[in-house]
């Protein structure tokens, strides 16, 4: 472990294991809130805080790399020089490099000083429910399955493997999708800790959230016959842009959440961001959730 000190003598970047470009990045004080935290909400980060002239940091750097591109998308890797960088170093008080930082859902929930071995990055990784994923199938020109069908092929893997979580928590997605809610929250509450941080059971329990809240709402001509008569009533501009999420009309309901942080970013202590970071969760439709992240964050930054 390197102490920071000012300056220092300046050394070649640390090599990097090849590893997609996209999943690894530096940041600025300027952009951690848009890349970083508003990232981690759809994927954890990783993020690296380092210094050319730390030797540590180089040894670290391709293992990190090699991790990225292992684990194919379960988490993104940020770097942070912090000689460039030393305000935004200071304010998540940052005393020594390397030292790695992992933010999820928006919140720095671990990190730590030093260079670890891969055996012990992997164990960090797996504390917090990443791990590699798998790589794809060359399925692309199959039909999507559709929750009715992929519930009833669930079940069926349960009952010839009872003690398999990771399929329990798929067929409480698939339920979702169907608008049931007592069978997959029961399925949610009862898996272990790894599972139920996984992105399947936030993304169900974002679902499930968004159905408790319109269950004695309005339905949606009432809900946009109020927000026509009187745009500024929040609630109900609220529960339409749920509603139509819900009702597979993913973008006019982006729409309505937009407009309702354009209009009152604070209303009910932060709702409208909440709202949309729930929204971004259950779609599936990556292009569409991009462009409305970048909505949102040039109305909040």
């Amino acid at each position: 472990m390197t102490l920071i000190t000012p300056g220092g003598t300046a050394a070649p970047k640390p090599n990097a294991a090849p590893a997609p470009e996209s999943l690894i990045f530096d940041t600025t004080a300027a952009d951690f809130e848009r890349d970083v935290i508003l990232r981690s909400v759809k994927v954890p980060v990783l993020v690296d805080f380092w210094a050319t002239w730390c030797e540590p940091c180089k040894q670290l750097a391709p293992v990190l790399e090699k991790l990225v591109a292992e684990y194919r998308g379960a988490f993104m890797l940020a770097k942070v020089d912090v000689d460039k960088q030393q305000q935004l170093a200071a304010a998540v008080g940052i005393r020594s490099v390397p030292t790695l930082m992992l933010v999820t859902h928006g919140q720095l929930v671990d990190g730590f000083p030093g260079a670890l071995p891969e055996a012990k990055l992997r164990e960090f990784l797996g504390k917090h429910g990443i791990v590699p994923r798998a790589a794809p199938e060359d399925d692309a020109d199959a039909p999507e399955e559709s929750p009715e069908a992929a519930a009833t092929r669930l079940r069926a893997e349960i009952a010839k493997s009872p003690d398999n979580d990771e399929l329990k928590l798929d067929l409480a997605l698939a339920l979702t999708r169907l608008g049931e809610t007592d069978e997959p929250l029961r399925l949610l509450d009862a898996l272990p800790a790894n599972l139920g941080t996984d992105d399947r059971a936030r993304k169900a329990r974002a679902r499930l959230a968004f159905a408790a809240l319109v269950a004695t709402a309005p339905d949606l001509t009432a809900l946009a016959t109020r927000v026509a008569s009187n745009p500024d009533d929040a609630q109900a501009r609220h529960l339409l842009g749920v509603r139509l999420i819900l009702a597979a009309q993913p973008q006019a309901g982006l729409d309505q959440l937009i407009e309702l942080l354009s209009r009152d970013r604070s209303y009910a202590d932060g709702l409208p961001r909440k709202a949309l970071i729930d929204a971004f969760l259950i779609l599936d439709d990556a292009e569409l959730v991009s462009r409305y992240r970048r909505k949102m964050a040039s109305l909040l930054f």
